[in-house]
């Protein structure tokens, strides 16, 4: 145990630095359920070690595309012993489906880049009609 760690637990500080957070972001993280409240002493925060464990499960989430509420719903009710478990599944496998429709919308976007990258045309009216799809007479 580091120093002012032993049976203390980590201040909020500690934990901030340990996954180069700034200490407000701690706090944000615990008002949004994100992290268990810690016990207080003095006033003061005092995180128990599974933080980390929180907090490590957090940053993979939200780095993996997760949005707050999203993550606080996969954290309520996770201890450290917690296994992922269906509703875990359940989250992941919509924000699969997501993040495949935001790829797709991506190459779209990516593919009219480069068209304009490579535009010849005489004016940009003329190259946005030529890349709008043709509409149908039922819907003219």
């Amino acid at each position: 145990m580091g120093v002012g760690q032993a049976m203390d637990g980590l201040s909020i500080g500690q934990v901030a630095s340990s996954f180069g957070l700034r200490t407000s972001t701690v706090r944000y993280y615990e008002r949004e359920g994100l992290i268990p409240k810690p016990a207080r002493k003095s006033g003061r925060r005092v995180y128990g070690p599974d933080v980390r464990d929180h907090l490590l499960f957090v940053r993979l989430a939200l780095d993996s595309g997760f949005h707050i509420a999203e993550v606080r719903a996969l954290v309520k009710g996770m201890t450290p012993a917690s296994k992922p478990g269906e509703r875990w599944r359940s989250v992941a496998a919509t924000k699969l489906k997501q993040l495949d429709r935001e790829i797709e919308s991506l190459k779209v976007k990516k593919r009219l880049l480069e068209a304009l990258s490579k535009c010849q045309c005489p004016s940009l009216a003329h190259f946005a009609r030529s890349q709008m799809p043709a509409k149908s007479p039922a819907s003219a």
